[in-house]
């Protein structure tokens, strides 16, 4: 595939910080194709020489150096680093000095520390808000709502499942999620589970033609994916949000983080910090 530059995402450990870092400064360059490569757990110098070589062999390739976003701790590894042919951006090195003056303290230098398990409980409350979204999932156990943060509502294939996910992963929510059906639509009231936690209820909606993709990829040509059915559903949807006052988003053209985070904000639930 042709492209304009490679990028490196470099780390000690699993690269996400660097990849999330590295990504969203990429977002702000209209009309490059990058070649996007990780090159986690460089923990040693010989894996370091190996991404060296290559660097230096997409450099040759390309015509063009390409660019390295670092999140390395080790400064001898970093240095071998920059004797490749790349243009290194240290993600980390940049800030630490300046914390180190502004705190008044040496950093540890230790490596994997923002996707590690540095804090057990902290690690043991992201696992156990993944395993309550999931266990909460469609409908299930309603029973549990008086535990969740918050309970998200919509039509089937709105999105719900995977935001619920992101919201236990990133934020540490115990998120669960309930599926408007016809029966709930034609009643144009708050299911009874429902109603003892309307405080916590937050709506997900979608575009019509959107959902009609989604749901022909599971069950094409038939009633439930029909173009008709799905604009009625989400008409519905949205009239009982605004009848119920339950506030809510279109999700369509948003991204699962901008989702999460949108909720986040407007309901003021207290996210949990890792």
């Amino acid at each position: 595939m042709a492209h304009d530059r490679t990028v490196f995402y470099l780390s000690d450990r699993t690269g996400i910080t660097a990849e999330t870092l590295g990504g969203s400064l990429l977002t702000q360059f209209d009309g490059v194709e990058f070649r996007q490569i990780s090159v986690p757990f460089i923990q040693n110098e010989d894996k370091a020489r190996r991404a060296v070589d290559m660097i230096n062999r997409a450099a040759l390739e390309d015509g063009v150096r390409p660019i390295l976003f670092c999140t390395l701790v080790d400064d001898r590894i970093i240095s071998l680093l920059q004797e490749s042919k790349g243009y290194l951006l240290d993600l980390l090195g940049t800030f630490i000095d300046p914390l180190e003056m502004e705190l008044g303290q040496e950093s540890t230098h230790s490596a994997g520390r923002a996707h590690g398990i540095a804090n057990q409980r902290a690690y043991q409350a992201r696992i156990e808000a993944m395993h309550f979204s999931l266990e909460n999932d469609d409908g299930n156990s309603p029973h549990n709502y008086r535990q969740a943060d918050i309970i998200l509502v919509g039509v089937s294939r709105c999105g719900k499942t995977p935001t619920c996910l992101y919201l236990a992963l990133q934020f540490g929510l115990l998120a669960a999620n309930y599926p408007l059906i016809e029966e709930d639509l034609r009643a144009m009231v708050l299911p009874e589970r429902l109603e003892p936690h309307r405080k916590k209820l937050y709506g997900l909606s979608i575009d019509p033609e959107r959902l009609v993709q989604i749901r022909s990829e599971r069950r094409p040509n038939s009633p439930y994916s029909s173009v008709k059915q799905c604009a009625w559903e989400i008409h519905e949807a949205q009239r009982l949000f605004e009848v119920e006052s339950i506030p809510w988003i279109n999700s369509t053209f948003k991204s699962i983080e901008e989702i999460a985070s949108t909720i986040v904000d407007q309901t003021g639930v207290p996210r949990r910090f890792f």
